[in-house]
């Protein structure tokens, strides 16, 4: 997901190569979805949620519906439960094969939380997890949550203003050349920059009394007054 603007290689400094992607090529998605109905960390709208961005996906963002993976714990909508295990093998079908210019989506909406950080690579010391469905017994997944600062653990962090924070960490073990966003407030503006799009989303949280600020990071530096796509 990238750049309708400037498509030539790039070089980082360990060598990896990059480009900005038209997304022209094939489009897929992984969106998760729990309730966690029946237990005591019940929620509400988190299937819902799903269901409203396959639908914006498709009839926007030109992905099809045979090329979209849903997994929610709602057996009206998907055959295939959240659970850790589906969770994993189906971000590994999401990336398989995958080229230049190709636009993989990925949602998630459900539980997050924070466990003690193993690796040191964390400044709070904790990290950022996601809750399959299974949680309880088959445990958590790594650095994918409503609570991460830096989601993905990915290298770059922009402010408001679209400049790289000074957090980012040029060391980081886990930098790749994937090429990775999040998008909400494109329904009501479809063709806005990187900058807007995480200002609008911004603002439209804060209007509606959210706590959470939303962030956008990336594994190299980007040109965010370029149009964003997916």
């Amino acid at each position: 997901m990238s750049s309708t603007d400037n498509f030539s290689p790039a070089v980082t400094g360990e060598g990896v190569q990059w480009a900005y992607s038209t997304c022209t090529g094939n489009k897929k998605a992984l969106l998760i979805g729990i309730n966690y109905v029946g237990t005591f960390n019940e929620l509400q709208g988190c299937v819902n949620d799903v269901l409203n961005l396959r639908k914006f996906i498709t009839e926007r963002w030109g992905y099809d519906n045979s090329n979209i993976v849903t997994l929610t714990d709602d057996k009206k909508v998907s055959k295939l439960a959240p659970t850790k295990a589906n969770i994993l093998a189906q971000l590994k079908e999401l990336v398989k094969g995958a080229q230049q210019n190709d636009a993989l989506f990925l949602c998630y909406s459900g539980h997050g939380t924070q466990i003690r950080d193993e690796d040191g690579n964390e400044i709070d010391g904790e990290d950022e997890v996601i809750c399959p469905v299974d949680f309880e017994h088959a445990g958590y997944i790594d650095d994918d949550c409503c609570n991460s600062g830096s989601a993905l653990d990915l290298l770059y962090m922009y402010g408001p203003d679209g400049k790289i924070l000074d957090s980012a960490n040029p060391d980081d073990p886990k930098k790749s050349p994937a090429d990775v966003a999040f998008v909400d407030a494109l329904t009501k503006q479809p063709e806005q920059s990187y900058i807007d799009m995480l200002n609008n989303t911004r603002k439209i949280l804060e209007k509606k009394g959210y706590t959470q600020i939303p962030q956008l990071s990336s594994s190299h530096p980007i040109d965010t007054r370029l149009q964003f796509i997916i």
